[in-house]
């Protein structure tokens, strides 16, 4: 008796949101035409809503998630050079 999750792309979901916002129709025309609960257009249209500023936030710069990703590599390889370095640093102490 338990059902699948459906899982949509990013692409519906901002279909679906933005066809929520222009508000030429209500949520439940929306939704069962999309066959998705209102609840979940509502979920959807307040993200978009909430989050969609940043689109224009940075003027064609790196979204937040790639800025995080690029912080992450960074910080890793920063990690690695100060291990290579005192590793060095030992052996040289050793030699020297």
């Amino acid at each position: 008796m338990s059902q699948n999750r459906r899982h949509h792309s990013a692409e519906f979901k901002f279909r679906v949101a933005l066809e929520a916002v222009k508000g030429q129709k209500t949520v439940n025309e929306v939704a069962s035409e999309y066959q998705v609960h209102p609840n979940q257009i509502s979920t959807w249209k307040r993200q978009l809503l909430d989050k969609g500023t940043n689109i224009f936030a940075r003027n064609g710069g790196p979204s937040q998630v790639e800025q995080e990703a690029l912080e992450t590599d960074l910080y890793e390889q920063i990690g690695r050079l100060k291990m290579e370095l005192e590793w060095l640093k030992k052996k040289a102490a050793r030699c020297g």
